[in-house]
């Protein structure tokens, strides 16, 4: 068991080392999708209803939304939601473990 004290969890250390940055949100309610748009133009795919704040959202409050925390995260004022890049991010990684673990089945 190590003793040492990160400052940080090995995504928050990325997103800290990179600089990585929420640029933008395109949102698709009807296709149930919102793509989040990375400072490194790498997309982040994610489905609208796997958030409870947002799934219930019309189209109107899912497009008014704020960018918060310099990018790191973003904010829906009509719908009271925050998400994180740190939480999508960890998302991403478990669809990827998730497919390798389909494949390799």
């Amino acid at each position: 068991m190590s003793t040492s004290i990160n400052k940080y969890d090995s995504i928050e250390a990325l997103i800290n080392e990179e600089g990585l940055r929420i640029e933008k949100v395109d949102i698709h309610p009807e296709l149930d999708i919102m793509l989040v748009i990375l400072n490194t133009k790498a997309v982040l795919h994610q489905r609208l209803s796997s958030y409870e704040g947002l799934k219930m959202g019309n189209k109107e409050a899912l497009l008014q939304y704020e960018l918060i925390g310099k990018g790191t995260g973003i904010h829906w004022p009509s719908l009271d939601e925050d998400l994180s890049l740190k939480g999508f991010l960890r998302d991403e990684l478990r669809k990827i473990t998730v497919n390798k673990d389909v494949v390799a089945a």
